[in-house]
């Protein structure tokens, strides 16, 4: 039996001598001039008081003496420190509660807050960690492309990750990075990622069974339909193994996946995967002390259990039908780099990886469009008068079709500007960088900082998007808006990141959710929510409706959105449709 230390005993091992040093080096001295000076005495309570607050002392102390030196090096560089949202308690530690988990919050209410209060680059330093956060397309342009050197995953969110994602690409920096890249490109070339018919064979099964509950009166969770799509999709695409997910019961409402009958090995890796996501999230979330809260187990483990054991088998499968149809592997410039390609562990973490991107990420975006179009049905309409001229009613688009379908792509890159499918996107510095203020004035990141992009407060901005920047309006892309906002300042929408670390899978995510929702407004014309479906404890909360602060979406709301690293609807979108038949008869 392998004995594994789990993380919180590691965290533990390497703080308590820091817990512990200054009360020993203080009672140390005190003992010392006890043994050199009799008449010298100390009292039991003082030595309890050495032990309470001596750490306290060190603790206060080394965080002034940090601050001060940054405040020194950005004065020598001409720039100033960004501003720091203050907390209540001692180390801030209520920004934690206030920021993530407070009663009622919509997701980034707290940095909404703090940008309102202290521009859209800020920091926090809580429990010691100095971390930095902006929503400025400036300084997102900085970390991700012209200072991008400065910048990168770093060993902190590697920590946090590494028991899910692995050694993948999205955990990944420098010569690792650049290998998981190569290794992917091929797979998203023009040829590939133009070729509809997976799309086509995966769409006609999810309508057929999404018309199957329709006409049984039921509503349909529709974010689970559109996982099980991309997830049957992102495998035959990437391993050429068809695995079959769709084919597997759909949920009812108010019923457990897992507990309530419907148990195919599909729903515990779906279960699974999102559970480990959740709990990479929490750990980021409670930062330096997310340990302690794993001392007695790895959160992940369990249910990267359950992931390794559904993709370990579709990756064995692969590799064996590849190797009977005698496809040779390309022979790579490193040698290196072949070894590494024959290590089952990583490539089965790339799969991970990239079935991140393929399924959640496309998933997401699937599911907002049709959140979107629910609750607006003259958007809904028009985008399928578009779909209906352009192709008819049952005719299957083709890459042309797509590509000349203005409104559709307009639709498409709305949804992603309110609902970005990654709405905030770490970064840690290398070395000292320098970001820009709101006012112009010069940042200064010392080295080793953590940096959180908060694309989805940038795509909500009113000054970068105007005053309606929080409500639903496609024509943005279309009307002059297009040239005001997003083409002279491009890193104000970036769905997809940018720069060197731009995702490959971008022009497949837009074929294959086009492909989807032309299919499917080709077969339904209406589209309502189905609140009495949802889990109750995933509903709006009624203080929603009339709140003022935060994010000025919040009283619009009819689901409740959360991310892990993902963005997703809590409980999932229930939702039913009507049949397109009557409206077509006269078209």
């Amino acid at each position: 039996m392998t004995l594994t230390v789990t993380p919180g005993v590691s965290f533990l091992a390497v703080a308590i001598p820091k817990f512990i040093g200054p009360p020993i080096l203080v009672h140390g001295s005190l003992r010392y001039l006890v043994s050199y000076f009799p008449s010298f005495t100390v009292s039991d309570r003082v030595i309890v008081c050495v032990w309470i607050f001596s750490f306290l002392v060190w603790w206060y102390m080394h965080a002034q003496y940090l601050h001060f030196a940054r405040v020194r090096e950005a004065r020598r560089l001409g720039a100033i420190l960004p501003p720091q949202v203050p907390g209540r308690l001692p180390g801030n530690i209520d920004l934690i509660w206030t920021n993530f988990f407070a009663r009622d919050l919509y997701l980034g209410d707290g940095f909404a807050r703090a940008i309102d209060g202290f521009g859209t680059t800020f920091s926090n330093n809580i429990l010691g960690e100095f971390q930095v956060f902006t929503a400025n397309p400036q300084n997102i342009k900085l970390a991700l492309a012209t200072d991008f050197g400065s910048y990168e995953k770093g060993p902190k969110f590697n920590e946090i990750a590494n028991s899910v994602l692995g050694e993948g690409v999205f955990n990944s920096d420098g010569d690792m990075w650049q290998f998981h890249r190569k290794l992917t490109r091929p797979f998203f070339g023009k040829e590939r990622v133009t070729d509809f018919g997976i799309f086509d064979a995966k769409t006609n099964i999810a309508i057929q069974k999404m018309q199957e509950r329709f006409d049984s009166g039921q509503a349909i969770d529709f974010q689970d339909i559109c996982s099980r799509f991309t997830l049957d999709s992102a495998c035959e695409f990437l391993l050429g193994v068809p695995i079959q997910v769709l084919e597997d019961p759909l949920p009812l409402p108010n019923q457990d996946t897992l507990a309530g009958g419907v148990v195919t090995p599909a729903n515990h890796f779906a279960r699974a995967f999102a559970d480990a996501q959740i709990s990479v999230s929490r750990r980021a979330r409670l930062g330096v002390l997310w340990p302690l809260f794993e001392i007695f187990g790895d959160r992940t483990a369990g249910d990267m259990r359950v992931v390794r054991g559904f993709i370990e088998p579709i990756v064995q499968d692969a590799m064996r039908k590849r190797k009977e149809g005698g496809v040779a592997v390309e022979k790579l410039e490193e040698e290196s780099l072949l070894q590494h390609l024959l290590n089952m562990k990583l490539i089965v973490d790339e799969t991970i990886n990239i079935l991140l991107a393929g399924r959640d990420t496309t998933a997401g975006l699937l599911t907002f469009m049709v959140y979107c179009l629910a609750m607006h049905p003259d958007v809904l309409a028009r985008l399928r008068e578009e779909i209906v001229r352009t192709i008819g009613p049952k005719r299957v688009p083709t890459f042309d079709d797509v590509r000349g379908m203005k409104y559709l792509r307009a639709v498409l890159n709305e949804t992603l500007r309110l609902f970005p499918s990654v709405p905030f996107n770490g970064r840690n510095t290398r070395a000292p960088a320098l970001m820009e203020g709101d006012d112009g004035q010069k940042l200064y990141i010392p080295a080793n900082t953590r940096v959180t992009l908060l694309y989805m407060h940038t795509q909500r901005h009113k000054p970068f998007w105007g005053e309606d920047a929080h409500l639903f309006d496609p024509d943005r892309f279309l009307d002059e808006r297009a040239k005001t906002f997003v083409t002279s300042n491009p890193f104000v929408f970036v769905p997809f990141n940018a720069g060197p670390r731009i995702c490959l899978g971008q022009q497949f995510a837009y074929n294959e959710a086009s492909f989807f929702m032309i299919r499917l407004l080709q077969k339904f014309d209406r589209i309502e929510l189905a609140p009495a479906c949802q889990p109750a404890a995933t509903l709006p909360p009624d203080s929603w409706k009339t709140s003022s602060d935060g994010t000025p979406r919040k009283p619009l709301e009819r689901c409740v959105i959360n991310s892990h690293l993902t963005l997703y609807v809590e409980g999932g979108l229930w939702l039913r449709m009507s049949d397109s038949k009557a409206t077509d008869a006269h078209v």
